[in-house]
């Protein structure tokens, strides 16, 4: 393209991070884009063209692009000097979050926890969950489930499931003991009451756990949903057997299924839970593990992060809690649109068996099987051609997983589904011609 300005040829679009960015970046191959600014459901490259977001950065940005209530409050802070960097020290913009959150989140669900900000990222929550477990109990095992995702540094690997990541570290991945997953062997196998054979048997060969460690849905690992009975039995199972039970509501938590919290309403009180993403509301860098106050028995600075004090995000988290969680109102909204999203998904699956093999998810976290990535692949390149960006999880990467801004309009959820529905049936349409040749 010829810049008339500075008669100089625009090189390629994509030439500055093909030289200077690492071969690691991943999303970028999905969406061949520059985006260039965002605003609720939409993000827009730098010609211009609009896409309505089906991934919300792996739901970081649960309330959409640039919330206008949480940018504002960003943009009275900075206006007025507010601290930007804290360590761990008092700030006023930490005080007023925990507060929030105490107020409009813990006491409410008559939960009492300590909360403990970590390095920004969810695989640190996962990484100081691991080692508080272990320092606590004195054990060093932990138990974690099939198709499970924890984040990639090493602890927080180890309890991972996917090998793709798992060889990724290039050294063993110790210390944790793989179990099946709610539902992993099909319906009729209680794979609770596996585990608990295991570990009341003295030669099952697992180690006593310091920790269970559990997502109510796995997002990664491919919308697979564990049931309330299933979770009970782990969790009795934990207690039972000396360890700490852990939930990673990191991605299926801040609303994303329909509650502020994924275990809502399923009668679980776990000994810590791990929260980071859409923590903040606005995408800004923010971890947290809720620790009860018996656990919470580290010694000063022995889990430690320099960016724990992010006190920007500080401000836009306490911003969300005050904007969508002050009653139950934004979660019953929340339920209604999944419903609407589960039904929709339901007639494209109708509409297209011989590539969808059922509907996953729970809430705004749904999507479709299609049982590999010979079919999502495809699905993911012409949505994105179409205006839609969408990902896909699971092991083959087999699930088209919607994650929605939780309060995208109808017009727009409807407007993306639409594309997703012509996009799945072009390429059973694909699909159907080259069998017939």
């Amino acid at each position: 393209m010829y810049d008339a300005e500075t008669q100089t040829r625009e090189p390629r679009p994509f030439a500055t991070f093909e030289r200077m960015e690492s071969q690691v970046r991943s999303y970028s191959r999905s969406f061949p884009a520059v985006f260039d600014r965002a605003e609720g459901s939409w993000q827009y490259d730098k010609e211009g063209r609009g896409y309505i977001d089906f991934l919300t950065g792996c739901s970081v940005l649960n309330y959409g692009h640039n919330h206008p209530a949480m940018k504002r409050a960003l943009m009275d802070y900075i206006e007025s000097n507010g601290v930007v960097h804290s360590l761990d020290m008092h700030s006023r913009a930490k005080a007023e979050f925990l507060e929030a959150l105490e107020g409009k989140i813990l006491k409410p669900r008559g939960m009492n926890y300590r909360a403990q900000f970590t390095g920004p990222t969810g695989a640190n929550a996962v990484e100081a969950a691991l080692k508080l477990a272990r320092k606590v109990t004195g054990r060093t095992n932990v138990i974690a489930f099939t198709n499970g995702f924890h984040g990639v540094t090493l602890g927080a690997l180890a309890a991972t499931g996917n090998s793709h990541h798992r060889t990724g570290a290039h050294m063993p991945l110790s210390g944790v003991t793989r179990m099946p997953y709610d539902g992993y062997f099909g319906e009729g196998v209680d794979t609770a009451a596996q585990l608990e054979q295991m570990l009341s048997d003295p030669s099952g060969g697992v180690d006593k756990p310091a920790a269970i460690i559990v997502e109510v849905v796995q997002g990664e690992g491919g919308l697979n949903v564990a049931s309330a009975e299933w979770l009970r039995k782990i969790e009795k199972i934990s207690h039972k057997h000396g360890a700490l039970f852990i939930v990673d509501d990191i991605q299926a938590g801040c609303g994303r299924t329909g509650s502020f919290f994924s275990f809502e309403g399923m009668g679980l009180k776990p000994d810590i839970v791990t929260m980071a993403k859409s923590l903040s509301g606005m995408g800004l860098p923010m971890a947290l593990v809720l620790v009860k106050p018996e656990f919470d028995q580290w010694k000063p600075g022995e889990h430690n992060g320099t960016f724990r004090g992010n006190c920007h995000a500080f401000v836009t988290a306490k911003a969300a809690i005050d904007t969508f969680w002050a009653d139950d109102s934004f979660g019953a909204e929340v339920q209604k649109k999944g419903e609407r999203l589960r039904k929709r998904l339901r007639e494209i699956a109708l509409q297209n068996r011989s590539v969808v093999k059922g509907v996953k998810g729970r809430g705004m976290m749904c999507g479709l099987d299609v049982g590999s990535g010979e079919i999502s692949d495809p699905v993911v390149d012409e949505a994105f051609k179409r205006g839609l960006i969408i990902e896909t999880s699971g092991a083959h990467d087999q699930i088209l997983k919607v994650l929605a801004p939780l309060n995208i309009t109808d017009a727009d959820l409807d407007a993306g589904l639409d594309i997703l529905a012509d996009c799945v049936a072009e390429v059973a349409g694909r699909q159907a011609l080259g069998s017939a040749a």
